[in-house]
């Protein structure tokens, strides 16, 4: 493959991950609810267990971890982030 074409190809993929990563953040600050529980599951379950480890999850569940995991087994079941209490959001502006 020329230089050039490499190059090309650098910047297309830099430009689509890009585009890709606003969309999304567009998409989540355009947000009014916080996501489901199920929704969650799907985004941070990446071995698909049905069970959230601290290596997979992010945001307030880590760091509410110890607390929402009430029978402290290390993981995190869809009924411990039903019950889990929930984080306060942004307050608006006065």
């Amino acid at each position: 493959m020329k230089p050039k074409s490499i190059l090309v190809v650098v910047i297309a993929s830099t430009l689509f991950t890009f585009t890709a990563n606003a969309q999304q953040s567009r998409d989540q600050d355009q947000r009014k609810e916080p996501p489901s529980v199920d929704e969650i599951f799907e985004h941070m379950d990446e071995n698909e267990d049905g069970k959230l480890s601290k290596e997979e999850v992010k945001g307030p569940l880590k760091e509410m971890f110890t607390k929402i995991d009430t029978n402290e087994d290390g993981y995190l079941s869809k009924k411990e982030v039903e019950e889990a209490p929930k984080p306060e959001g942004r307050r608006p502006r006065q």
